[in-house]
């Protein structure tokens, strides 16, 4: 019997050392000599949020799935800043290590400032983007989900810390961003596991905590870079695909038709799901992206 093609390459999971103390946990699938995918998760995710997309896009591109420091299993030094940009300052140096010249890049959520940001730095390296709920506008901040970290912003006293504490950094919290927005009928295809895993590798402890409420308090710094985004955007002309969970309370599909403004070839579609639209609907986020990558010349 003549050998079949797979129906997808296997992921394999993997560590790479980029400083002394810093080694990159990730997830990658796919030939090496395929154009690469980098799939950038967001909050309070890890590369785990890709586990259902990374086999459909495999077989085509070489993906790559980090985790950002912080999340997932990625180790890190004890005296680590966690600021966006040296979130995008670890992924630049984990891209140079495996050789990584040219890229398209899936963002989402805390990925989308990440890869903004790489993409300011390097701009010839950007081939594409899809952005899943990946925000670069202000308009696509939802409210009240953005209030109390707002508040924070502009008052970063240890009450305004301790409101975001108490009411982001938990496990109750942390099922609302999985199912708010979610037809009643999909919620059956939220697997528990994911949201629970996020709770456990990246919130349970105080100093899991201290974490995520630096970068909070740091977010305020990408909504400042919202219009040198915008304004690579308007220059490079760059690619892209907004597919957007139309009901997410934290980026509402404004933010997905403002890239229209900047990027008038950009392409954007809305999914029936939340904010982790990969959860209820990977595959028909999966085929709008293979058919935009398609089209994408490496």
């Amino acid at each position: 019997m003549a050998p079949t093609a797979p129906l997808s390459y296997p992921s394999t999971y993997n560590n790479l050392t980029i400083t002394p103390n810093t080694s990159i946990s990730y997830i990658a699938a796919g030939s090496p000599t395929l154009p690469t995918v980098l799939l950038l998760h967001g909050f309070p995710s890890s590369s785990n949020q890709f586990r259902n997309l990374i086999p459909l896009l495999s077989n085509t591109y070489h993906v790559l799935a980090p985790d950002l420091p912080g999340f997932g299993l990625t180790t890190y030094p004890p005296d680590y800043d966690f600021t966006f940009d040296n979130l995008a300052h670890t992924i630049s140096a984990f891209l140079t290590a495996l050789n990584i010249g040219t890229y398209a890049m899936y963002i989402f959520d805390y990925g989308a400032p990440v890869g903004l940001r790489l993409a300011l730095a390097h701009p010839s390296s950007i081939k594409a983007i899809i952005s899943q709920n990946g925000n670069a506008y202000v308009e696509g901040l939802g409210h009240p989900f953005w209030d109390p970290i707002e508040a924070l912003w502009n008052d970063p006293s240890p009450q305004n810390y301790e409101t975001v504490r108490n009411g982001v950094l938990n496990l109750g919290a942390t099922v609302y961003q999985y199912t708010s927005g979610v037809p009643s009928d999909d919620l059956p295809l939220v697997n528990p596991a994911a949201y629970t895993y996020d709770y456990l590798q990246n919130l349970q402890t105080p100093a899991d905590q201290d974490r995520q409420l630096a970068l909070f308090y740091d977010y305020r710094t990408n909504v400042a870079m919202y219009p040198a985004f915008q304004a690579y955007f308007r220059e490079s002309q760059v690619p892209l695909l907004a597919v957007w969970g139309k009901n997410d309370p934290a980026f509402v599909p404004a933010g997905a038709e403002a890239f229209k403004r900047d990027l008038p070839r950009a392409e954007v579609t809305f999914v029936d799901a939340g904010h982790f639209a990969l959860e209820t609907k990977v595959e028909e986020i999966a085929r709008e992206t293979l058919r935009f990558l398609g089209r994408i010349e490496y």
